[in-house]
């Protein structure tokens, strides 16, 4: 990939996306086909480093909103992408110079890229999270004082509204409200940023990395490979492998705007610590084995097919799916005390401290 993204990358880099969402992020496959449908009859789009964007740039992130479950189901047009975007510039009264990705995930690494097609605006090859979580004010820019609102949200059916709120939470709440209405799936632009801000703020290179990622699975897979698909994940991550074996239960169901659920892996080989229990909320949040906590947010737990080392979403995953799920360390910023705060297990409701994922030294890769 160089300084643009073709329809060509797309599914690599919805591959790659889709690892650093932890489950959640939505559907990558149907976000590829949105932006690859969008690349074709646009044209490439620019893509610029964190590094280049200039200090009176004006950054429209932009993405999707609600349970990923519903997402499957309920495709954005290119028209409610867009118009999230324009309402945003409207209010504000400014015309963006680039869009941006506010998270990593299998389609909100793309949906920036549909606005972007259709604005005719450069991306920047960023991210505010460096990986994907449930709710707005979960962003970095959030830890460094920008403020998610004002913030415009649209729906399918062209209901397009603008939220100025008195904090973060109070425009995570009121947004998730409104989305539940808009049946559960809205497109937001949020957290509209200056390049100085961005370079503060973004995990940079998130977008070229996913494009890298997915690529170097796909190699993984030809008989020209000595490394698995899964292990060339657990390599390019530093991830830590907590299981691989088979999904024998699954329980989800979509709660305000979320899809929270639970799933039982059981091992193959030794069982004596019994299944391993994934509590998830549209992301996977805690990795669990009998009373042993084995990884929680905000570190990544993921979950890929134990073959291909496709990842697979929370929406996705399925009973009998063989999969393998390993742990990945987070942006080192989400481990700070004020980030533990916003995204730890004890705000989700979960009474243990943070498990920091790292991988053993001698773990096999093979």
């Amino acid at each position: 990939m160089g300084d643009v993204l073709t329809a060509d990358d797309m599914e690599p880099l919805a591959r790659g996306a889709a690892l650093l969402g932890a489950g959640g992020g939505g559907d990558p496959y149907i976000g590829a086909l949105m932006a690859r449908r969008a690349l074709q009859a646009q044209g490439p789009v620019d893509i610029v480093s964190v590094e280049d964007v200039p200090d009176d740039a004006v950054v429209f992130p932009v993405a999707m909103m609600g349970a990923p479950t519903v997402m499957v189901e309920k495709l954005p047009s290119i028209q409610q992408v867009t118009a999230a975007v324009d309402a945003l510039a409207g209010h504000l009264d400014r015309t963006p110079t680039h869009v941006a990705c506010i998270e990593a995930g299998g389609v909100n690494s793309t949906i920036p890229i549909v606005a972007a097609a259709a604005l005719g605006l450069p991306l920047v090859d960023g991210d505010g999270m460096g990986r994907a979580f449930p709710e707005l004010q979960m962003a970095l820019p959030a830890l460094s004082g920008v403020m998610v609102s004002p913030l415009a949200i649209s729906d399918d059916k062209g209901n397009i509204g603008i939220l100025e709120t008195v904090s973060n939470i109070w425009a995570e709440r009121l947004a998730r409200t409104a989305t539940v209405e808009m049946g559960c799936s809205s497109i937001v632009s949020l957290f509209a940023m200056s390049g100085t801000q961005v370079r503060e703020c973004f995990v940079p290179a998130t977008l070229s990395g996913c494009v890298r990622l997915g690529r170097s699975i796909e190699r993984a897979r030809t008989f020209e490979s000595d490394m698995s698909p899964v292990a060339t994940v657990l390599e390019q991550m530093s991830a830590q492998l907590l299981i691989t074996g088979k999904v024998v239960d699954i329980v989800r169901r979509t709660v305000s705007g979320f899809a929270r659920g639970e799933a039982r892996v059981e091992g193959a080989g030794d069982i004596s610590d019994g299944p391993l229990i994934l509590h998830f909320q549209n992301e996977h949040l805690i990795a669990q084995r009998g009373n042993r906590i084995l990884a929680t947010t905000p570190d990544l737990i993921l979950v890929v097919d134990k073959d291909t080392g496709e990842p697979i979403t929370t929406e996705a995953l399925r009973f009998g799916h063989r999969v393998a799920v390993l742990a990945a360390s987070a942006h080192p910023r989400w481990h700070t005390p004020d980030a533990i705060k916003l995204v730890g297990p004890k705000y989700f409701g979960y009474d243990t401290d943070p498990v920091t994922a790292t991988r053993p030294k001698n773990q096999e890769m093979s």
